[in-house]
């Protein structure tokens, strides 16, 4: 089974770009199968990482949350199960 975890967060205005550089920079513990990073009006981050698991609730690492002076609200964080 492919696992996604999506992790959200929304900069304090106008420090998009540094939510952005401090999201890329964080390291796992491991691996996932893959990661990608997007960005989106209003200063927000998206990182989605994809994860192959024998099971949906799968202890996986994720990212912390950002400081919170550099972040408007707490993360969101989402899990997906792919279904193709």
């Amino acid at each position: 089974m492919i696992l996604t975890l999506m992790w959200e967060a929304r900069a304090v205005q106008g420090r998009g770009a540094e939510l952005l550089e401090w999201a890329r920079a964080q390291e796992l513990p491991y691996e996932p199968v893959r990661r990608e990073t997007f960005r989106a009006p209003q200063d927000r981050v998206l990182v989605l990482t994809w994860w192959g698991v024998t099971a949906s609730d799968a202890e996986l690492p994720e990212l912390p949350e950002p400081a919170a002076d550099l972040i408007t609200r707490p993360v969101h964080r989402w899990r997906f199960e792919s279904v193709d």
